[in-house]
């Protein structure tokens, strides 16, 4: 089984995301900044961090309807944090299932 991945981890690894596709400054990566009107992205730019996030943690994103909720940095820490509960849950089921 793998290992869990933290959530300390997940927020940094997300902020790489923001910092290398964005070049957002790490100073300006807040929990509570909004990601359109205080970091700057786009439309277009959400598209790019569905990309790099799916890369970045293994996960499939594609037509997950909570995408639409995301405003801020928060959010997207949360949203992935949930993905990989639900990755994790979704793992052990199949193991168990060929036990």
């Amino acid at each position: 089984m793998k290992q869990e991945i933290t959530e300390k981890k997940i927020i940094a690894m997300t902020n790489q995301v923001f910092e290398e596709s964005f070049e957002i400054e790490t100073e300006r990566l807040q929990p509570k900044m909004n990601i359109f009107e205080d970091l700057g992205l786009d439309s277009l730019d959400i598209v790019d961090l569905i990309v790099a996030i799916q890369q970045k943690f293994d996960v499939k994103i594609r037509n997950d309807e909570r995408v639409r909720d995301i405003r801020t940095l928060e959010d997207v820490y949360r949203f992935i944090i949930i993905l990989k509960k639900e990755v994790a849950l979704s793992e052990t089921k199949r193991e168990q299932q060929k036990v």
